[in-house]
């Protein structure tokens, strides 16, 4: 009974948040493990079903949106060397040693090279979440972990595009490239020329909320188009809330979408990344999960901080970038669904990334919140603003 799901997951993912802000972490984390703890692995109360999944979805997509929204664009321009650094580096890494630990494990050439693309996905929502709750979400900081996630989620989708058209798809490299050249012009042109129109038309329209839902309406298109351009939907949320957020209306649409966003979309989502762990079988692979993860989480952390590191930040908030970096959330599980659909991902191997990934996103709050809140806390020691 779906009714009955979400009463609990609103209730018990607000109550796990608080805990966990007590023990000095962020609240997202709490809401990460009750979902287990209300998924099939402990209770049982809550099952994934389809509708549970289209609500997380909404979810996710919303909390990117949101980010847009709050995204500071002269900021963005200032950090796009830096993200494009972090991004990068942080794909070299996991890719090169990911591709290793496949040849390690006797996969075939091509399951290896998928293995290390599935290890260099990104997905910074937890993260967006994280640096929000710590106030770190506008600074030089946040600004360049978002620019970095989306070149990224380019780069790893290209080049998976590029390793599906040898495993025996019908991929037209050609295509997929060209569809998110034009995605990313479309989308682009779109928000320079015709959203601030579009809600310069709806403002006056007698209806109640017109101005919030033309935000949503746009966000939604934004994602569907992404996703139809084969970039992740997130992506395409987030373009539009920061072209929203060039707007007049940035103000009414940023509050009302947060107020629909937290009380009821965005803690489904958290709570069903725990639902949807499988714990059942995976006790044989143990140490195959235990590697594969210190493995994931190292060489995200640490490409990604080299990069930031490149481009000038101190060691401190170098690290706390590239623990942003580490989740692999919900992009990675799409990528490792398709991976099992094309035969380069066994039944087995998906299962065990299936925990890999959603240990990679279970770690990232508390280690941001270890590398960004001591620097937080130097700051103020220093006096210096964080901002």
């Amino acid at each position: 009974m779906l009714v009955f799901q979400l009463a609990i997951i609103l209730l018990a993912s607000k109550i796990a948040g608080d805990l966990s802000v007590k023990l000095g972490q962020p609240s997202v984390l709490g809401k990460l493990l009750i979902g287990i703890v209300l998924g099939p692995t402990v209770l049982g109360v809550v099952s994934n079903t389809e509708i549970l999944k289209e609500i997380s979805q909404i979810g996710v997509i919303l909390l990117m949106f949101i980010a847009g929204l709050e995204t500071d664009t002269e900021e963005f321009k200032r950090t796009g060397k830096a993200s494009t650094y972090v991004g990068v580096t942080g794909i070299i890494v996991p890719f090169s040693l990911g591709y290793l630990a496949g040849i390690f494990l006797n996969l075939p050439q091509l399951e290896s090279i998928f293995l290390g693309l599935l290890l260099s996905a990104t997905s910074v929502s937890i993260s967006v979440q994280a640096l929000k709750e710590m106030g770190s979400l506008k600074s030089r900081e946040g600004t360049t972990i978002l620019g970095a996630a989306v070149i990224d989620d380019i780069l790893v989708i290209v080049a998976l595009a590029f390793v599906m058209s040898f495993a025996g798809g019908d991929v037209n490299l050609g295509m997929v490239v060209l569809k998110k050249v034009i995605f990313f012009a479309v989308a682009i042109l779109l928000a320079w020329k015709v959203i601030p129109s579009l809600l310069n038309k709806f403002a006056p329209l007698r209806v109640t909320e017109a101005v919030v839902s033309a935000g949503l309406i746009l966000c939604f298109m934004y994602a569907y188009l992404a996703e139809f351009a084969g970039v992740a939907a997130i992506i395409g949320a987030y373009i539009a809330g920061v072209a929203i957020s060039l707007t007049k209306y940035k103000h009414e649409v940023f509050e009302k979408v947060e107020t629909i966003s937290y009380s009821i979309f965005v803690p489904v989502f958290f709570t069903s990344i725990g639902v949807t762990a499988e714990f059942i079988g995976i006790g044989t692979h143990i140490g195959l999960i235990v590697g594969l993860s210190i493995l994931a989480i190292l060489t995200k952390l640490i490409g990604s901080a080299i990069g930031a590191k490149l481009s000038g930040f101190t060691w401190r908030n170098s690290l706390g970038i590239g623990a942003a970096m580490v989740s692999r959330g919900e992009v990675a599980l799409i990528i490792a669904a398709m991976g099992l659909e094309a035969n380069l991902l066994s039944q087995d191997m998906f299962a065990v990334v299936v925990v890999v990934v959603l240990i990679t996103t279970l770690v990232t709050p508390p280690m941001m919140k270890l590398f960004f809140g001591k620097q937080k806390a130097l700051d103020e020691n220093t006096g210096k603003s964080h901002h």
